[in-house]
């Protein structure tokens, strides 16, 4: 078991002592989340479960909204900007944190580092300890900002969630067949709030495992990227509640063209089911994506501890 494997089992203690660490906000600004790679998805993800909850939010990549705000969000002083970043120095993120403060904008860093850049650039901070082994790979640091955020818009989180991930983490690692992790083109599918997630677990097993993968919300994937379904594809379907009978025809589609299908919370050739509600199933379902990248990147003998043309922290020449 490598450094990578171990922090992804190892995260749920800092869960744990997470849960209850923060509570929700009760500023009535919209909602803008902002992030870049992993933390642009949980961006994607909050929104989603803010607007559902009556808290109107977008999401935008920190570049976006750093250099042209004005085409997602016209109105500074009725912005609540809440800033994403694993370590608190991605240059794109800090610098918006800093932009929009400057243009009246309440801004909140929700970092696991709060000593950091971001977290001096920013009105409020939420930050929680993480794991000290975590490399390259966003792991633990991802679930406790996702968990975080959901506390910032009121969802609630009941302790039982972090036994519910944990065990569906073990039964995809233990269940997986080398069929899927051979396959060379792998698509993660989830709507609503769970698209967020799907590109999060394609972005996953993309950098761990250098595999070609794409994300979409399930019925746009039949006008037109379904043509590239052949025997060399593997399907990843994150099954929502309100959608389920449409998504599983869509699998069904899928398997007929020769993938081989992940169903997490529904039909597939592996099946396993999730116990969430619609308000936690994102979270729950993070570390057995991160665990399908490590297992995906172990097939491929590539050591998830230095992916290639990665680094930690990303910061852009000045």
């Amino acid at each position: 078991m490598n450094t990578t494997e171990t922090v992804i089992v190892e995260q749920f203690p800092y869960w744990d002592k997470a849960l209850g660490a923060n509570g929700a906000t009760e500023r009535g600004e919209i909602l803008v989340y902002v992030g870049c790679g992993t933390s642009y998805y949980l961006a994607q993800t909050l929104a989603a479960h803010a607007n559902h909850a009556g808290r109107p939010a977008i999401a935008v990549p920190g570049a976006e909204w750093l250099n042209r705000p004005q085409f997602f969000w016209p109105d500074w002083t009725k912005t609540h900007v809440v800033a994403i970043s694993r370590s608190g120095e991605t240059s794109e993120t800090v610098a918006a944190a800093r932009h929009s403060r400057a243009h009246g904008a309440f801004v909140t860093g929700l970092t696991v580092e709060p000593e950091s850049a971001l977290a001096k650039n920013s009105d409020s901070v939420l930050a929680s300890p993480t794991h000290p082994d975590e490399g390259i790979v966003m792991t633990v640091s991802a679930s406790l900002m996702l968990l975080m955020g959901l506390q910032m818009i009121g969802t609630p989180l009941p302790s039982s969630v972090v036994g519910t991930a944990e065990r569906l983490a073990k039964a995809l690692s233990d269940a997986l067949p080398e069929a899927v992790l051979s396959r060379s083109h792998v698509v993660f599918l989830g709507g609503g709030p769970l698209y967020g997630i799907a590109s999060e677990g394609a972005l996953k097993l993309m950098e761990m495992s250098q595999v070609m993968t794409q994300a979409f919300h399930p019925l746009e994937y039949r006008h037109g990227p379904i043509s590239l379904v052949d025997e060399k594809t593997a399907a990843v379907m994150l099954y929502s509640a309100d959608q389920k009978d449409a998504e599983a025809t869509l699998v069904r589609e899928l398997q007929d063209k020769g993938a081989f299908v992940i169903g997490l919370g529904g039909p597939g050739d592996l099946s396993l089911p999730v116990d969430a509600s619609q308000e936690t199933a994102g979270l729950v379902l993070l570390p057995a994506l991160q665990i399908l990248g490590e297992r995906a990147a172990q097939s491929r003998n590539l050591d998830t501890v230095s992916p290639r043309h990665l680094t930690k922290v990303v910061m852009l020449a000045s």
